[in-house]
């Protein structure tokens, strides 16, 4: 799965204003744009999906800009993602499609399909402030282990695997 830009951007976009209005008051997007090198044309378009989705608001004038419309710690990544119709779907086939392949699903569909639902899972328990304090451990993924190695083979198997 790849993200595209919009939904990465706002996530970035989401998080720096998160940190920078603590400090007080709202934040300009073209101070955003400038710490993150994001288009300053770009993030409006994207804040006007965010304000539209009731996760930042406006603040006109002369020290405007946009401020959280709640705190970091009730806002999951997924929303911020959902707010630019990103989907987490692994599939190339649609939610009522008959298959992947015309008329039938793929060998591996399941698996991408489950791996989808992983994905909007996590992202649905983790929040803006987590993003900043960084995710507790409790919520990454376990690293796996060390791939189990085959067993040495025993003299007769050796003798067969060496004649193919």
């Amino acid at each position: 799965m790849e993200l595209n830009t919009k939904a990465r951007y706002a996530v970035m976009a989401m998080a720096d204003l998160a940190k920078h209005s603590e400090e007080g008051g709202a934040v300009p997007l073209s101070a955003i744009a400038e710490r993150q090198n994001l288009s300053l044309a770009y993030l409006e378009q994207i804040f006007l999906l965010l304000r539209r989705a009731g996760l930042v608001v406006s603040a006109r004038g002369r020290s405007g800009g946009y401020l959280l419309a709640r705190p970091a710690h009730d806002v999951a990544i997924a929303e911020i993602m959902k707010a630019t119709s990103e989907e987490t779907r692994m599939t190339r086939c649609l939610d009522g499609d008959p298959g992947c392949l015309g008329d039938h699903r793929c060998l591996t569909h399941g698996l991408w399909h489950a791996l989808g639902g992983h994905i909007t899972a996590f992202l649905s328990n983790v929040t803006l402030q987590e993003v900043l304090d960084g995710i507790p451990a409790t919520k990454l993924a376990a690293a796996p282990g060390p791939m189990p190695q085959p067993e040495p083979l025993s003299q007769p198997e050796a003798k067969v695997a060496a004649a193919r």
